[in-house]
């Protein structure tokens, strides 16, 4: 009976799927995998409303400004121990614009420190398995910092990938706060490793176990290359009589071609943080990528020339961070190297041949710390070198983010010269000579309100859906929520179902002659593997037609576009989606990273949790036959995908629990709790209750409920977590979680 009222209720919304290629059958299972009968836990009496928290206080925001009326940068003082400088006056400062002082209009002090972190709570038993703490989804003023690791595997060696990834490891185990908003990326990985930026701690631990050595990349297994001779040298060593010019134009040649393949990875390490900066522009709180690398050279003094090849990337990347406010801290992943001569080392026994390679190392270790030294200093950042331990060093580059000066000034009529278009060198002075300032270094004398910027329309359908469906930061010129929920089909086994929740009314519609309206729009998505290389993709075209109440139904809450993927193997995926508007141009995306599991090992698991919201008269008629019914009908593909529902309601839940053990008799023996979170503080802490036995299928188990959201909630967003224990099995798989994140509105 259940099973056919949800079919029922969707009729409406199985018109608008047929045209977007869902057939009846799909959407019936795939969306209601979890519904079986009416007889199911959702009968029981909804548990009590969650308490209500107090809505937290909104963060200052940084903004550094380059237009014709206002010059806004953000200034970094520090004492000699590191540590921020918060007491300092107008009057400490003094500011030049091409080395002309200018008078001081705008001055305020922004702390980005973290507040103290609470008190963890006790376990009641040490024994028992401790319960995960969902992550929080942080509200834009609730972001304090937003940080970009930045690991450059195009340009560090087997040696120092392993230290970086402990560094990120332990940063997160220790040095990330709960307001932080971080993103784990890598400059030389696919555009599925640009991982969004998230509270998640398991997410940011994914990512980390992804990083590799690159042998493509730019250094070797080791911090510097082996020194081998060339073959001239070999042949003159030998006793061949060749003339020394041709033996030092050999090694020129060959230094130039070394020289000219890192050049091209350094433009390709540098074009990657660009992709990132660009979308840290439009991002809240204290923006800083901490890039870790074994450096990169900028200028060689016998190769002039090789200035230019790097420079220009350099001074694009620092105009564009200094305008988004962004900073740039860097840190020499090979620690305190060696540049003496090691067992790899071929070196010839040849008058000055030993002084000579110990000179080009040196040499080389320099050239490569003054690029990272030079893109911190142009952004107001810091750089760290020759120390082993990079957790000290992320400790110092951290306590620089805690907090700076916003200082403006009036700028001169001549600073935005369109003629001369110049670079416009700032220098900021420090009344006391006690403390260390830094500054961005300049801009490019352009208003940024005058920044010619590539016109979306100017790009063609295939360009347009692509720049946003490989941004790692969603476009919102179409409002899309996505949801991915991960599940498994007793033949075809594990898969991933996406809900893509499309606000229609950002969508043009045309008019035909007998009143309907159309809208065409394209659909990209696509799942990405943990090496960024896409595993499946959806690229359709499709036209929506609706007419009276229909369209005006769509109009207000939108229509769902979902689809499924199988999972061939476990393991973390990303999934994206764009949507494109075919007549306005404009274009949606939205992007979820999602784990799954293996199943075949055995663990107890949890499945994604279908929602369903309903008011107080359609909780009574769901325990009636469908005929009988006469309230409004829900519908569960609408609420799991979009997660909003009001105060007041009744939001139900359901899930699949697999591989619960079964006793002699073929009887699992399971207990669940849920719990609720808001701001990642616990509100309601459900008791833990056994689950009525089910004849298994297979090894699934069906677990249903219901939750009443009081009026007296406040609107926010809430986390739903539902605890699994297995009273069969091991202490070590005996309990699963999973949860899902939604909003209650007004």
């Amino acid at each position: 009976m259940f099973f056919r009222a949800f079919e029922n209720s969707y009729m409406i919304p199985l018109r608008i799927d047929k045209m977007l290629g869902v057939t009846v059958k799909n959407l019936i299972l795939a969306t209601l995998f979890l519904i079986v009968s009416a007889a199911g836990s959702f009968g029981q009496t909804p548990s009590p409303s969650p308490t209500p928290t107090p809505k937290p206080a909104s963060s200052d925001e940084d903004v550094v400004k380059i237009s014709t009326t206002l010059i806004q940068l953000d200034v970094t003082v520090t004492d000699k121990s590191g540590r921020i400088v918060r007491d300092l006056k107008p009057e400490d400062f003094e500011v030049y614009e091409n080395g002309e002082k200018q008078p001081i209009t705008n001055f305020s002090f922004i702390s980005t420190a973290p507040d103290a972190k609470p008190s963890p709570t006790p376990k009641p038993d040490k024994n028992a398995a401790a319960i995960p703490i969902p992550p929080v989804k942080l509200r834009p003023e609730q972001v304090r910092r937003t940080i970009a690791l930045v690991v450059d595997d195009l340009g560090l060696s087997f040696e120092s990938i392993q230290s970086v990834r402990n560094a990120l490891k332990k940063f997160v185990d220790e040095q990330m706060q709960p307001d932080d908003l971080v993103a784990i990326i890598r400059t030389g990985s696919g555009i599925g490793a640009l991982q969004q930026f998230t509270s998640d701690k398991n997410m940011l631990y994914a990512s980390i176990d992804k990083i590799r050595w690159n042998p493509l990349g730019r250094s070797g297994v080791s911090a510097f290359a082996p020194i081998e001779p060339t073959a001239l040298e070999e042949a003159q060593a030998a006793g061949a009589e060749i003339p020394e010019e041709q033996v030092e134009a050999d090694k020129q040649s060959a230094r130039e071609f070394n020289q000219f393949r890192e050049d091209l990875f350094s433009v390709g390490t540098l074009g990657a943080i660009n992709f990132v900066v660009k979308g840290m522009g439009e991002l809240p709180g204290r923006k800083s990528i901490m890039l870790f690398s074994d450096g990169f050279a900028i200028c060689t003094p016998d190769n002039p020339d090789r200035c230019a090849r790097v420079m220009e990337s350099l001074r694009q990347l620092t105009d564009l961070c200094n305008r988004a406010s962004v900073t740039i801290y860097t840190q020499d992943a090979r620690g305190l190297a060696f540049t003496g001569i090691t067992a790899a080392d071929r070196v010839l026994s040849t008058p000055g041949a030993i002084q000579d390679a110990l000179s080009s190392r040196s040499a080389e270790l320099f050239d490569k710390q003054d690029g990272l030294a030079y893109l911190a200093n142009e952004t107001g950042g810091k750089a760290v070198f020759n120390n082993n331990n990079l957790n000290k060093g992320l400790e110092v580059l951290l306590e620089d983010t805690k907090g700076y000066y916003l200082i403006g000034y009036q700028p001169e009529s001549d600073t935005f010269d369109a003629a001369t278009r110049r670079f416009n060198k700032l220098t900021v002075k420090l009344n006391r000579k006690d403390l260390n300032v830094r500054y961005r270094s300049g801009f490019f004398g352009v208003a940024d309100e005058n920044i010619q910027r590539p016109a979306m329309e100017t790009k063609t359908p295939y360009q347009q859906i692509m720049t946003a469906i490989t941004s790692p930061f969603s476009t919102n010129g179409i409002d899309l929520t996505l949801n991915t929920l991960f599940g498994k089909d007793e033949k075809t086994g594990p898969y991933v179902h996406s809900f893509v929740h499309v606000k229609a009314s950002d969508l043009k519609f045309t008019v035909a002659e007998d009143g309907t309206k159309s809208a065409t729009f394209d659909v990209l998505a696509m799942n990405f593997g943990e090496n960024g290389i896409v595993v499946d993709q959806i690229n359709r075209n499709y036209t929506l037609r609706l007419k009276g109440e229909t369209y005006d139904r769509i109009m207000k809450s939108g229509f769902v576009y979902n689809f499924q993927f199988p999972v061939k193997k476990p393991g973390a995926y990303q999934m994206r989606v764009a949507v494109r508007d075919s007549t306005s141009s404009m274009v949606g995306s939205a992007n979820q990273f999602i784990d799954v599991p293996d199943l075949k090992k055995g663990r107890l698991t949890v499945s994604g949790i279908v929602l369903e919201n309903m008011n107080e008269a359609q909780w009574q008629e769901a325990q009636v036959e469908p005929s009988a019914r006469k309230q409004p009908r829900t519908d569960p593909m609408l609420d799991t995908s979009l997660r909003r529902f009001k105060r007041g309601s009744i939001l139900r839940y359901g899930t699949e629990i697999y591989n619960a053990k079964l006793n002699k008799a073929k009887e699992a023996n399971v207990s669940t709790q849920v719990r609720a979170f808001r701001d990642g503080k616990l509100i309601l802490d459900g008791k833990m209750k056994p689950l009525a036995i089910q004849t298994p299928n297979g090894t699934k188990l069906n677990f249903m409920g219901a939750l009443s959201l009081g009026v007296e909630m406040l609107p926010g967003d809430y986390v739903l977590q539902i605890v699994v224990v297995d009273n069969l099995a091991g202490n070590k798989r005996k309990l699963a979680t999973q949860w899902i994140q939604f909003e209650v509105v007004d």
